[in-house]
């Protein structure tokens, strides 16, 4: 078991998912060690392939214990810092909705947003939509406005892990264009995204210049 108060160290790039968790980071007011890797270097260095065969970022080092996937970066950090209350509590009906949405991002949210963006749904297929985890563009768009439309929320009366990644992926997309900038969008997520945790996250990685969806 790795003790709770083993050394952090954060894989990250700044232009990339990492910024989630960073966010993340600054919000459990987290001591940690940052290591930026570089795409197409460091990031496939045989050092770091062995802690991450996948080569990419973000991902989290707690001890001996090795978190990566930005979603179960978010939902470690949430049960690692319980003070913070970033998770409802087990075997709440709040718990649920926060897995939902948490998943629902990590799954046809992620999946479907880089579809959208290189293009792979131009003339998508009945056989295809079937085949996708996501189905089409418009199941997506509907399931996330189930989960934040007039909630100020997503799971019960205060902000989780499960806000964190809406808000970012919300907001993201809809400076992208690939998500459209729907008023309920605006009213969820944009007051999230100016949280002192998340300006103080921005502020330490600098300006967004490229889509979140460049590294895993």
């Amino acid at each position: 078991m790795t003790p709770h108060n083993a050394p952090l160290r954060f894989f990250y790039h700044p232009q990339s998912r990492a910024r989630m968790v960073r966010w993340m980071l600054e919000e459990c007011d987290a001591v940690y060690e940052p290591v930026r890797l570089e795409f197409g270097g460091t990031m496939k260095s045989p050092d770091y392939l062995a802690l991450n065969p996948m080569g990419k970022v973000p991902a989290l080092q707690h001890g001996n214990t090795m978190v990566t996937e930005t979603g179960a970066i978010l939902a470690y950090l949430a049960d690692l810092y319980p003070e913070k209350k970033l998770a409802p509590a087990l075997g709440s009906a709040e718990r649920g909705s926060y897995y939902r949405w948490l998943f629902l991002v990590a799954g046809p949210v992620e999946a479907v947003s880089t579809a959208k963006a290189e293009g792979w749904l131009q003339n998508q297929t009945e056989r295809q939509a079937l085949s996708a985890g996501y189905g089409r563009f418009d199941d997506v768009l509907r399931s996330l406005q189930l989960a934040v439309s007039g909630k100020r929320y997503a799971c019960g009366d205060h902000f989780t892990a499960a806000d964190l990644y809406l808000a970012s992926y919300i907001g993201w997309s809809m400076h992208e264009g690939t998500l459209p900038s729907l008023p309920e969008f605006q009213d969820y997520a944009l007051p999230l995204l100016q949280r002192p945790s998340a300006q103080r996250a921005d502020a330490l990685d600098g300006p967004a210049e490229m889509p979140a969806a460049a590294a895993a």
